[in-house]
């Protein structure tokens, strides 16, 4: 059983058909394919958020369904053994087309094979034997193989195969790349081609040991915990979702969403009194029982609106992009009409359902999801807006962004620089779809530094589009990215919360239930594990430093000097690790460990000892771990 453990979901491949590389031991041997369709100059390829595909898992294969334009194509990636891997593509045209050609492609990166060397058994001479990579080949072969002093990399095919050897030097890169044809010349309507290959990966397993090295000197801001979004979208799948997780999680902060078109449709009919008299609408009802039942928690409750009313914006309320551009701008005609609006809402909050919003924003207004507005409008509506809300005695801020990802960071600069907008502004925010490098997340810690206010991390979760294929949700890959990053904004965008998307039927962080037509009983899954075992961290400590030596290792640390209160939060990208942390203080005499896995629940290990200001435990292999101070 073992050994089947370990092969199952060995590969890691994207939903989009993308392998990114074959795990050995738990280490990850990276490469990453793609399919391209080339025309003249330009490749079509398979990549994120490029195309619109099926993902499935039945057994030790992962099963793509998509296309590129009217080219289809099936990809099944099968785990054969340790580290290797079958593929088989085939494609289909739906309709004539005259492309140059269709390739596999296999993009191995400089920083393992910049020293290594390629043999193409059958090509012409010399890469018939081993010589150093770097140069280009057109040519037959009837395998490739790749090694490096660390690395090994072979491709073999059915049949010789018309293959190409080239450098990707595209913006600063120097990585080896590898073309096998699938198909030249273009395509009739109903042609069928298919390829398979086997790709076997290998090489050193890095089981270095890791040394840890906790600052308690300096502490950053709190975090509070993990929080969720509650946007209601699935009368049938979302209670049991909501329930099973308010039951079962500590959520520290909530955001729901203002169903503003079904509040005040008619500028001119006044939302409260209609409300008073019946005539509330049920997705507003829904809303704001969903907001009470959080308060009456004690969960923070962040308001987001999302489709305006017709007469708060200019033109046709654009429910989808129209000419690639999404949402509408408001109307500056009815700018105090809009401000009154809000405010209603959540005076009726507070007034008929004892409800306080602590902060409220329109979602994702940079890019029109489904408000649009313009950095200098951004700032203009947090002044204008929040005078209305503190004149008519509500204690309701801003929220400072609200991003659909943290690349467009720009879009707060105005607001951020004005000093009459700051009396305003609560929190600020992100969504963490897109923009995960350190430089990029600086940019948001230091603006929350300079105001003085709490981050938040407002949508959290690693791919919008997953929605279109939920099988991935059940992927070991997917758990790990999510809670690698999670662990990465903790330990550098310092936030207040981080909002699971969701912890309702859509993007279900559950399995089951008829959820994603998974008529299996509800139950958890990894992912839901890695939330859990994040929201066991004590409220209100502060980050902390906290040093790496090994880069497959993401670390993050909180603490509260004053209560001897620590927590360190560890992601392991690699094989299993001993570890060894040191910087604790004396009082704290032992650690509580828990760790998530494919396998393991958050399973509760024995307590780790401190011997002479050090404690020594193991991580496992693509695992989740969580330290806590006893």
């Amino acid at each position: 059983m073992a050994f089947v453990s370990e092969a199952y979901c060995q590969a890691e491949v994207e939903p989009w058909g993308n392998i990114t590389g074959i795990r050995k031991h738990g280490q990850l041997f990276e490469f990453e394919s793609a399919i391209k369709a080339k025309k003249g100059n330009y490749f079509n390829a398979t990549g994120k958020e490029r195309q619109k595909p099926h993902y499935k898992r039945d057994g030790d294969e992962q099963i793509i369904t998509s296309n590129l334009d009217s080219l289809f194509f099936k990809e099944t990636v099968k785990d054969l053994s340790a580290g290797k891997i079958q593929v088989t593509i085939t494609l289909n045209a739906h309709v004539d087309n005259n492309l140059d050609g269709v390739y596999f492609c296999l993009t191995l990166p400089d920083k393992y094979y910049s020293n290594g060397r390629a043999r193409l058994p059958g090509a012409k001479d010399p890469f018939n034997d081993f010589i150093p990579t770097g140069g280009n080949y057109d040519g037959m072969a009837k395998s490739v193989e790749f090694e490096s002093p660390t690395r090994s990399l072979d491709i073999k095919f059915d049949g010789p195969e018309t293959v190409m050897l080239r450098k990707d030097t595209a913006k600063g890169k120097n990585d080896l790349q590898l073309y096998v044809e699938l198909k030249l010349n273009g395509f009739a309507k109903g042609d069928t081609v298919q390829k398979i290959f086997t790709i076997k990966a290998g090489g050193d397993v890095d089981k270095q040991p890791v040394n840890l090295v906790l600052n308690t000197a300096k502490a950053g801001r709190p975090f509070d915990g993990l929080g969720g979004n509650f946007r209601l979208q699935n009368p049938k799948g979302d209670p049991q979702v909501i329930d099973y997780c308010l039951q079962n999680l500590r959520v520290a902060y909530s955001r729901v969403e203002m169903p503003w078109r079904f509040w005040q449709p008619d500028k001119d009919v006044d939302p409260t009194l209609a409300a008073d008299s019946g005539k509330m609408a049920i997705p507003v009802k829904n809303a704001m029982k969903m907001a009470h039942r959080l308060d009456s928690l004690g969960i923070p409750v962040i308001l987001s609106a999302w489709f305006p009313p017709n007469w708060a914006v200019e033109g046709k309320v654009n429910f989808r992009p129209v000419n690639g551009v999404w949402g509408n701008p408001l109307n500056k005609d009815n700018m105090d009409a809009i401000y009154k609006s809000i405010a209603d809402y959540i005076l009726y909050l507070k007034n008929k359902y004892g409800t306080e919003v602590k902060l409220f924003s329109f979602n994702e207004s940079d890019l029109g999801i489904n408000v649009r507005i313009t950095p200098q409008q951004h700032d203009d509506f947090i002044k204008g807006c929040g005078a209305y809300f503190a004149t008519h005695g509500l204690q309701t801020k801003m929220l400072l962004g609200d991003n659909s990802d943290a690349t467009t960071y720009k879009f707060i600069d105005i607001a951020l620089n004005d000093p009459d907008a700051k009396p305003y502004i609560g929190a600020i925010s992100f969504h963490s779809w897109r923009g995960w490098d350190t430089g990029i997340l600086q940019h948001w810690a230091d603006a929350a530094t300079q105001l003085n206010v709490p981050l938040i991390v407002g949508e959290g979760s690693i791919d919008a589009a997953a929605w279109g294929y939920p099988g991935i949700f059940q992927e070991q890959t997917y758990a790990l990215k999510e809670i690698n990053l999670y662990t990465r904004l903790l330990a550098i965008f310092q936030p207040e919360s981080i909002l699971q998307w969701q912890l309702t039927a859509d993007y279900s962080p559950l399995i089951g239930g008829g959820i994603f037509g998974n008529n299996e009983p509800l139950h958890p899954g990894q992912r839901f594990f890695n939330l859990k075992q994040l929201s066991i961290t004590p409220k209100g400590l502060f980050a902390m430093p906290v040093s790496c030596d090994q880069p497959t290792i993401s670390a993050a640390a909180l603490g509260d000097n004053s209560k001897s209160i620590y927590a360190i939060h560890l992601v392991n990208n690699g094989t299993e690790r001993k570890v060894t942390l040191t910087g604790l203080p004396a009082s704290v005499k032992q650690l509580q460990i828990y760790t998530t896995t494919k396998e393991l629940n958050m399973q509760e290990g024995d307590p780790v000892k401190i011997k002479n200001g050090q404690a020594k435990f193991k991580l496992m292999a693509t695992s989740y771990t969580t330290l806590i101070s006893q």
